[in-house]
């Protein structure tokens, strides 16, 4: 079995990430790139269902290498980001609030000095059709000199130079958002400026990953937590 140490580490992260609300169902999907392979999750599979065995594993291009299940439907949005950027990993996710934003907004602004880990204000590429190319296409476009993309209509993606790196920023993506949300529901947010971006950047090392989760946003009485059910 090609990577079963990256196929292990997806599976723990995938539990994670359902039980982080960045996800429902058997949306959203995650890889890991080593060499010129790719471990990816499934498509449509339970997340409480996954296995090592369950995780596949394309080349490059996005071809199967083994036998076994069908690869996540998004293979062409993971293999052009790992083709533009250094990524050694790629989180998708349908999360709540980055989806709810994505319907309104062409950008997520830096509402916070956080947005400084996903390399600035955080752009909303424009909607494809899931799995398609176009949808791979306009996300690495919208995620030049980012660190992450906001899909419209869609959900999220960030990248690292590990899983651990670009599952961190997933959280602090989808907390910007809901942070956002809260912040507009009480009157119009202040927006820290460009140059702050850039120096707390510096502060924490090239955009890297900050210790510690983010502060919890209180979420309001009797509101839903999940996404409505996407794909994987």
């Amino acid at each position: 079995m090609l990577l079963p140490n990256h196929r292990v580490e997806i599976v723990q992260y995938c539990r994670r990430m359902q039980a982080d609300g960045l996800t429902v169902g058997t949306s959203g999907n995650i890889s890991v790139r080593s060499g010129d392979h790719i471990a990816i999750t499934p498509t449509g599979v339970a997340y409480e269902n996954l296995t090592a065995a369950s995780i596949c594993v394309v080349d490059l291009e996005g071809r199967p290498v083994e036998e076994g299940l069908m690869p996540s439907s998004e293979v062409p949005m993971h293999t052009s980001v790992y083709a533009q950027t250094d990524a050694v990993a790629v989180v998708h996710t349908h999360p709540l609030y980055a989806t709810a934003l994505s319907t309104l907004v062409d950008e997520l602004p830096a509402v916070h000095y956080m947005v400084a880990l996903l390399g600035g204000p955080v752009r909303v590429a424009p909607y494809a059709t899931y799995g398609s190319v176009e949808l791979a296409d306009n996300s690495v476009r919208a995620m030049e000199g980012r660190f992450g993309v906001i899909l419209q209509n869609h959900g999220a993606t960030t990248y690292g130079d590990s899983l651990a790196a670009a599952y961190t920023r997933s959280i602090y993506l989808e907390w910007l958002c809901r942070l956002y949300h809260q912040a507009r529901l009480l009157g119009e947010p202040h927006i820290l400026p460009p140059e702050e971006i850039e120096r707390v950047g510096r502060m924490l090392g090239s955009y890297g990953p900050a210790p510690g989760p983010p502060p919890a946003v209180p979420r309001p009485r009797g509101e839903a937590a999940d996404d409505p059910a996407g794909h994987r």
